[in-house]
């Protein structure tokens, strides 16, 4: 079968591409990092983590970066850094994310606020706007913010309000960049995992209660692993996505679906 003159697969061959993933040290940050090096590209590994991405690093051929998305000065300097040891880098995906505290919204703390909007808005925008010129001089690329379905539906029994904003305006920010900077060629998408199984989540699938919660809530009779969303980011980030951009793709077993 072929597309446009070229097989399939080669659709998603990455060679000779510099990325950028950012938490890269774990769970679906190191899968899309694999991947990604599985597909050919180079991959700046970045995660506060050092000692975990310099261990895949060396599985990878690609290089560790750490960096603490928390700190502005640090988040300025690592695309930078990226681009002087491996070459100007034409994908970015933002996998880095997390909860701050899981505290009632009425108890969240300015402190807590500030820190989840940094960490999962903040970062992957001044990451954007730290790769475009490489990207617009290179005639194109792709980024892809990692989201989750946090923002687009509310999760009972989990509190994640800030969370759940910082989220939501990633979507905002995908819409937003998409328009701008598609005259560059610079598609831009987010991917919105529902729940799979990783280290944050195991005891969610080895007690009874919560595996049975996630059957009743998940219509596909299936458990979700990280190469699942894995899968979603490389066609995004791939010329098999070339046509595709300013999207929130949902990836959740059809959970938003009921």
């Amino acid at each position: 079968m072929e597309a446009s003159g070229r097989g399939v697969m080669d659709l998603f061959d990455l060679s000779g591409r510099v990325a950028v993933v950012t938490g890269a040290s774990s769970g679906l940050g190191a899968g899309v990092a694999r991947a990604l090096a599985g597909g050919g590209a180079i991959v700046g590994l970045v995660a506060r983590r050092r000692d975990r991405l310099e261990e895949l690093a060396d599985q990878t051929g690609g290089a560790a970066f750490a960096c603490d998305l928390l700190d502005p000065d640090a988040v300025d300097a690592v695309v930078p850094a990226v681009a002087a040891a491996l070459g100007p880098p034409t994908i970015l995906v933002n996998a880095a994310g997390g909860i701050e505290g899981g505290h009632l919204a009425e108890h969240e703390t300015p402190e807590h606020v500030e820190r989840a909007l940094q960490l999962n808005l903040v970062a992957p925008f001044r990451l954007s706007q730290a790769v475009f010129p490489h990207l617009r001089d290179a005639g194109g690329g792709a980024i892809v913010h990692v989201s989750s379905i946090s923002g687009r539906v509310g999760i009972p029994g989990i509190p994640q309000a800030s969370y759940a904003a910082a989220k939501a305006g990633l979507s905002g920010l995908t819409v937003e960049l998409a328009v701008q900077w598609a005259r560059h060629s610079i598609r831009v998408n987010t991917v919105a995992p529902g729940f799979f199984r990783s280290e944050i989540t195991e005891s969610l699938y080895t007690e009874e209660r919560g595996s049975a919660w996630l059957r009743r809530n998940t219509l596909l009779p299936v458990e979700g692993q990280v190469d699942d969303v894995v899968g979603a980011v490389l066609w995004l980030v791939s010329d098999a996505g070339r046509y595709t951009t300013g999207q929130t793709v949902v990836v959740d077993g059809g959970w938003t679906a009921r």
